[in-house]
C-alpha cells in the first residue's frame, strides 16, 4: 500500500527536464512561437520603413532634380541669346521681351542671387508656359476683405502668377541696383516686364501702377534708344485708356522722335516729315505701331483733318517701302518684317476709309481703301500659314509655319501678327458690308461681305457651335454675326 503511494508520487515529478503536465508543455511552445512570429513582423516592418525611406528620398530627389532641371533649361535654352544672324539682321531679337540687361550673355543676371533668379525664371514660365485661357477672380481689396460683388473681375491667371513672382525679384533687384551690383539695364528690363504684366491684367488700378512702372523704366533707359521708344508707345496707350489724352500725345511724340529722328513737337506738321521709313527694322516697326495709335486717336476724337493728313502721309511712306517680288522667296525674318508693316498699313487704310466716309467723300473711295486693307491682311495670313485663301476654314485654323514658330525670337510676333491679321480682315469685310447695305443699297453684295467676315472672325467648338476666334472681341463678333443674319433673312425674304 505504502509502496504504491510512493511510486505514484515519484511519477508526478518531471524526469530528465521534461514538463510533467501537457498544459505547461503546450503553453511553452506557444510562447516561443509568438516570440518568433513577433520578430519576423519587426524585421518586416523595418524593411518596409527602410524601403519607404529610400522611396521618399527618390521622390524628393526626382522632384528637386526636375525642378532645378526646368530652371536650368529656361536659363540655358529659353533665355539664351539669339544666334541666327538673319534674325539679328532684322532685329527680331531686340523685340523679344528681355529678362536681363545683358542681351549678349542672355539668361538671368547672376547678381540677383539664387532665389531671385529662380523667381524671374518662374515668372517667365508662368507667362510662357501657363495654361491657356486660365482665369482667376480678383479684386483690389480682396486681401482686406473690403470687396463688393460688383468689384470682382476675371483676369489672366498666368499674368497674375507671373506678376507675383516678379514682384519678389524686383524687390531684390531694386536694392542691388542701387548698390551698383546689377547690369546697368537689368532693373529697367525687369520693371518693364512687370509693367507689361500689369497692363495685361487691366483695370484702372493696375493701369495706374503699370504707368508708374513704365515711367521708372523710361528713366532707367534715360529716355534714349529703341527700348525707351517702345516704352513711350506703351505709355501713350495707357494714358489714353486712363483718359489722359494730352499725356498720350506727349508720349507718342517721344516715340516718333526716337524711332524717326528729330520731328517737330507739334503733330500738325508731322505728315511732312514722313517721307521715308528709318533704316533700322525695329525702328520701322515701332514707328508703324505709333502711327496706327495716332491715326486711331485722331479719328476717334473727331480730329478728322489731322487724321486724314497723317493717314495719307503714312500710306505714302509705306508704299515707298521696297517690297520683295515674292515674299516666300526671302528669309523668314525678312518676310515677317514685311508682313508686319503690311498689316499696319491695312489698319491705317481702315482708319482712312472711316474718316473719308465721315467727311462725305465718295462711297467708292472708302470701299477701295477697305478692300485694300482686307486683301493685304488676307495676304499676311496666307504667307504666315502657307495656306491659300481658297480654303478659308484651313487658313483660319492653321498656325504659323514652323519657320516662324521654331524661332524663339519670331514665334510670339508671328502668332500675334496672324491673330491680328485675321481680326483686321474680318473688320474690313464687315465694314464693306455695312457700306454696301446702308449707302450702296446692295444687299446681295453686303451679304457676301458679311459672310466672308464671319468666316474670318469665327471658329467652332467641339459641338460645332460658332464662337469668336482668338483676338476677336465679343462686341465685334456680335456685330458681325448680327449683320450676317439680318442680311441673310432679308435676302431669303426677297427684300433686296
Amino acid at each position: 500500500m505504502l509502496r504504491g503511494s510512493i511510486h505514484t508520487l515519484i511519477r508526478s515529478f518531471p524526469l530528465h527536464g521534461r514538463p510533467a503536465y501537457p498544459l505547461c508543455r503546450r503553453y511553452s511552445r506557444g510562447f516561443l512561437n509568438h516570440i518568433v512570429a513577433s520578430s519576423k513582423v519587426l524585421r518586416f516592418g523595418k524593411s518596409i520603413i527602410k524601403y519607404a525611406f529610400i522611396a521618399s528620398l527618390g521622390v524628393v530627389s526626382a522632384t528637386v532634380v526636375g525642378f532645378e532641371g526646368t530652371h536650368l533649361w529656361i536659363e540655358k535654352f529659353e533665355l539664351a541669346p539669339e544666334r541666327d544672324p538673319e534674325v539679328k539682321r532684322w532685329e527680331w531679337d531686340q523685340d523679344v521681351e528681355k529678362w536681363s540687361g545683358d542681351s549678349v550673355m542672355g539668361g538671368t543676371d547672376p547678381a540677383l542671387g539664387h532665389h531671385s533668379r529662380h523667381r524671374v525664371r518662374a515668372a517667365w514660365a508662368a507667362y510662357n508656359w501657363g495654361e491657356s485661357n486660365a482665369a482667376v477672380v480678383i479684386t483690389p481689396d480682396i486681401q482686406r476683405g473690403e470687396s463688393q460683388p460688383e468689384d470682382l473681375k476675371l483676369v489672366d491667371a498666368n499674368m497674375k502668377i507671373a506678376d507675383t513672382f516678379l514682384r519678389g525679384a524686383l524687390h531684390v533687384a531694386n536694392e542691388r541696383d542701387s548698390d551698383g551690383h546689377l547690369h546697368p539695364e537689368t532693373a529697367s528690363q525687369l520693371i518693364s516686364r512687370h509693367a507689361s504684366f500689369l497692363e495685361r491684367l487691366g483695370g484702372e488700378e493696375a493701369l495706374q501702377e503699370s504707368r508708374t512702372e513704365y515711367e521708372r523704366a523710361w528713366a532707367g533707359f534715360s529716355g534714349e534708344g529703341l527700348d525707351a521708344a517702345n516704352i513711350a508707345v506703351r505709355l501713350g496707350e495707357i494714358n489714353l485708356h486712363l483718359n489722359q489724352q494730352s499725356d498720350a500725345l506727349l508720349w507718342w511724340s517721344r516715340a516718333v522722335k526716337l524711332a524717326r529722328g528729330n520731328v517737330p513737337d507739334d503733330f500738325e506738321t508731322l505728315p511732312a516729315t514722313l517721307e521715308s521709313l528709318p533704316s533700322s527694322p525695329r525702328a520701322q516697326r515701332l514707328l508703324a505701331t505709333t502711327l496706327v495709335s495716332l491715326s486711331a486717336f485722331y479719328a476717334q476724337t473727331g480730329k478728322l483733318d489731322q487724321a486724314q493728313a497723317l493717314e495719307e502721309a503714312s500710306l505714302t511712306m509705306f508704299r515707298a517701302m521696297p517690297l520683295p517680288t515674292v515674299l516666300t522667296s526671302v528669309s523668314p525674318p525678312h518676310a515677317l518684317h514685311t508682313l508686319y508693316l503690311l498689316h499696319r498699313s491695312s489698319l491705317i487704310s481702315i482708319h482712312l476709309a472711316e474718316v473719308l466716309n465721315s467727311r462725305g467723300e465718295s462711297l467708292a473711295l472708302s470701299i477701295q481703301y477697305l478692300t485694300s486693307a482686307a486683301e493685304y491682311s488676307e495676304r499676311v495670313a496666307q504667307v504666315l500659314t502657307g495656306k491659300s485663301s481658297e480654303n478659308l476654314t484651313s487658313l483660319r485654323e492653321t498656325a504659323p509655319l514652323p519657320t516662324y514658330t521654331d524661332s524663339r525670337s519670331m514665334k510670339r510676333p508671328a502668332l500675334a501678327l496672324l491673330r491680328d491679321a485675321r481680326r483686321t480682315t474680318a473688320q474690313a469685310w464687315n465694314l464693306i458690308g455695312i457700306l454696301n447695305e446702308t449707302q450702296g443699297k446692295n444687299l446681295l453684295a453686303a451679304l457676301q461681305c458679311y459672310e466672308r467676315a464671319v468666316q474670318w472672325a469665327a471658329t467652332t467648338d467641339q459641338t460645332s457651335h460658332m464662337k469668336p476666334h482668338e483676338g476677336v472681341l465679343e462686341s465685334e463678333w456680335t456685330s458681325i454675326w448680327n449683320n450676317y443674319n439680318r442680311a441673310k433673312r432679308s435676302v431669303e425674304e426677297g427684300v433686296l
